[in-house]
């Protein structure tokens, strides 16, 4: 590969020429279009579960009453529970997985994300992998976030990280407001390995030249179909399987293992949101009240 030469020329204030220096100089590197990156949010992009700081925000603005958070906290358990051990049943669980923002604009929902994630999310944004995320940027690569979460939160994250783009669970809308139904399936194990592969074909990947970063073992569909797995953060899970199949892995967690970590899981962000949230709203009544 030839190399250019740089000359430098440096003048006085008069504008007489006092020296030159010349040096050589890398060809810019070619950016390849068919490679790209996928990142997980919960727990591998951010600390925690999006979706429980969300719920956080909403009830610091008074969204939720406690029946509401308690409704919220029952139907994201039982939604998560039936996506992790029965996938192939969960047409029920489907119907209430977003029921609490039935009737709710979409707009009021992207501007509350905004709101909340520059107050709560920002801040939990895991250094180590978003400088991870900025190296594919530098390189011309395209950088994707890949959640569960509702596709509004993620769109929201990979905006302020300024990424390309998110895939997410997509709510049914009608008239510019929620129903509270979903379309199609949660964002959750093969369905993100699925909306990963058409992303490709439309987007003109190569996935066998793409990465993927998670945090937990559901998401072995989505790491397994790419050319490059990188384990962030790991469940034990995942973290036995990346030791097997030879896969990267970085743990930003600064020695403390996962199930220590005060921030709640994605696999207990809708229940841990709605006690949290519903103590909240207890604790404002009881100053109210005091």
């Amino acid at each position: 590969m030839s190399r250019t030469r740089k000359v430098t020329v440096a003048t006085d204030r008069h504008g007489h020429t006092s020296g030159w220096a010349e040096t050589e100089q890398a060809p810019p590197r070619e950016v390849d279009r068919t490679a790209a990156a996928f990142f997980d949010v919960d727990n591998t992009m951010m600390q925690g579960a999006s979706i429980y700081w969300f719920a956080r925000g909403l009830a610091a603005r008074k969204y939720f009453t406690t029946g509401d958070l308690a409704r919220f906290a029952w139907q994201q358990a039982r939604f998560r529970l039936l996506a992790t051990e029965h996938a192939g049943d969960m047409s029920q669980a489907k119907e209430a997985a977003l029921a609490f923002i039935e009737g709710w604009r979409v707009d009021d929902v992207e501007r509350l994300a905004e709101e909340i994630f520059d107050e709560l999310m920002a801040p939990r944004i895991w250094a180590g992998t978003r400088r991870l995320a900025q190296r594919h940027l530098d390189a011309g690569e395209r950088v994707w976030l890949v959640s569960a979460a509702p596709v509004e939160i993620g769109r929201v994250i990979a905006d302020r990280l300024g990424l390309t783009g998110a895939i997410g669970t997509v709510a049914e809308v009608v008239d510019g407001a929620y129903t509270g139904r979903l379309v199609g399936d949660l964002m959750h194990g093969p369905a993100k390995a699925e909306a990963v592969t058409q992303l490709a074909v439309v987007e003109g990947l190569a996935l066998g030249r793409c990465v993927a970063y998670s945090d937990s073992a559901n998401d072995l569909p989505m790491l397994s179909a790419v050319g490059r797995a990188v384990a962030i953060n790991p469940d034990s899970a995942l973290l036995r399987q990346a030791r097997e199949r030879g896969w990267e892995v970085r743990d930003f967690r600064t020695g403390r293992r996962a199930f220590k970590i005060a921030v709640p899981s994605t696999a207990a962000a809708g229940l841990l949101a709605g006690a949290v949230t519903a103590g909240l709203a207890m604790q404002r009544r009881r100053r109210a009240t005091g």
